[in-house]
C-alpha cells in the first residue's frame, strides 16, 4: 500500500459513452467509451501537474471496471486501495451534445460504488497526505456511501490531513434540502469548501459575499464559490478575493470544476499566495473547457506555466 501520497480522494468513476458527433443519442451509429468521475477527474489531473494524488473507490468484477482502472492508472494515480466487487455492476452514463446542450443519462443504481461504505478503504492510506478531497456526489448515491463520505472526512481530520470538499451537488441523485443538510452536516469537519454558483444558489439561494462568510462561521477556513466565466469568489485567511477568469472558447465543460479544484489545490501544495492559487485554478477550468473530455485535455505543469505566462493562448 503507497502511503505519504500529496493528496488522496475517493469517489465513484463510470464507463461513459459518446457519440463521435454531437446529436441525439438516438441517431448514434457508435459510441466512443471513456472515463468519467469527479474524484478521478482530480487525481488525474494532480498527477498531471506532479503532485502524487491516489484514488480509492469500488469497481465491478468486469470489463467496465477494467476499463475505468487502467485508464485511471495510467495516468500515475495509485489505485491500490480500489476494489473489485461482485454482484455489483461498474457505472455507466451516456452524454449527448443536442446544440449548445449537453444532457447526460446515468445507470448507476446498485452500482459497485454504492456500496462503499465506512472501511471501505484502510485508513493508514491516508497517513502523510496533505489533503483529502471528498465530493456531494459520493453521499448521495446510498445510505452507505453517505455513512462512507462521514467516515472519511472523520479519518482525514484523525490524519492530520486536510478535508477538501466539492458541493457537487446533482438534482438527478438527491433532493435540494437533503443535499444541503449534508453539506452542512460535513462542514465541522472541512477545511476547504467549493461550491459552483449554480449550486450555490440551488442550497442556499445566493452566492454572495454574505454566504461564504456564513459557510466559514461553520467549520471552513477557506469557502470558494465558482463562477464559470465570471471567475471566482473566495474566503481566505478572513480576506475576500475575487478573480477573474480566462477568456477562452468554450468547447466542453464538463470536468472544468474538477480541474479548477485541483489546480487550487496544486497552488497550496506549491505554496503560492490565495491569490495566486486562485490564479492557477482558473486557468486550469479554462484549460479545461477549451477542449474536449472530462480530463483528456488537462495540462501538464510546463503547459500550465506556458498558459500563465502568456506563451500559449487558447481558444484566441
Amino acid at each position: 500500500m503507497v502511503e505519504n501520497l500529496d493528496v488522496v480522494t475517493a469517489g465513484e468513476t463510470m464507463v461513459l459513452g459518446v457519440p463521435p458527433r454531437p446529436g441525439r443519442l438516438r441517431h448514434a451509429g457508435s459510441l466512443e467509451l471513456k472515463i468519467g468521475g469527479a474524484e478521478s477527474n482530480l487525481a488525474i489531473a494532480l498527477s498531471r501537474l506532479g503532485v502524487s494524488a491516489g484514488w480509492a473507490s469500488y469497481l465491478g468484477d468486469d470489463e467496465p471496471g477494467q476499463l475505468v482502472l487502467d485508464r485511471v492508472r495510467a495516468e500515475g494515480v495509485d489505485t491500490s486501495q480500489v476494489r473489485r466487487v461482485e454482484d455489483h455492476p461498474t457505472g455507466l452514463y451516456l452524454r449527448e451534445q443536442v446544440g449548445t446542450d449537453v444532457r447526460v443519462y446515468y445507470y448507476r443504481g446498485g452500482s459497485a460504488a454504492s456500496t462503499m461504505a465506512p472501511k471501505a478503504f484502510d485508513p493508514d492510506y491516508l497517513r502523510g497526505a496533505k489533503f483529502v478531497h471528498l465530493t456531494g456526489i459520493t453521499p448521495a448515491l446510498s445510505e452507505e456511501s453517505r455513512a462512507f463520505t462521514l467516515w472519511a472526512a472523520r479519518e482525514a481530520r484523525v490524519s492530520g490531513a486536510r478535508v477538501s470538499f466539492d458541493v457537487n451537488y446533482r438534482s438527478k441523485l438527491w433532493e435540494t434540502q437533503e443535499a444541503r443538510r449534508f453539506v452542512e452536516e460535513i462542514l465541522p469537519h472541512v477545511y476547504l469548501l467549493l461550491a459552483g454558483d449554480e449550486e450555490a444558489r440551488a442550497l442556499w439561494e445566493s452566492d454572495d459575499e454574505e454566504l461564504i462568510r456564513e459557510l466559514a462561521r461553520r467549520g471552513p477556513q477557506e469557502v470558494i464559490i465558482k463562477k464559470g466565466r465570471a471567475g471566482s469568489l473566495a474566503l481566505i485567511g478572513g480576506e475576500v478575493l475575487d478573480h477573474p477568469a480566462f477568456p477562452v472558447t468554450e468547447v466542453d465543460p464538463v470536468g472544468a470544476g474538477d480541474a479548477f479544484d485541483a489546480g487550487y489545490l496544486a497552488g497550496h501544495l506549491w505554496g503560492l499566495p490565495p491569490g495566486e492559487r486562485l490564479r492557477v485554478a482558473n486557468a486550469m477550468g479554462a484549460m479545461s473547457v477549451a477542449t474536449l473530455g472530462d480530463y483528456e485535455g488537462l495540462p501538464d505543469v510546463h503547459e500550465l506555466r506556458s498558459f500563465l505566462v502568456g506563451e500559449k493562448s487558447l481558444g484566441r
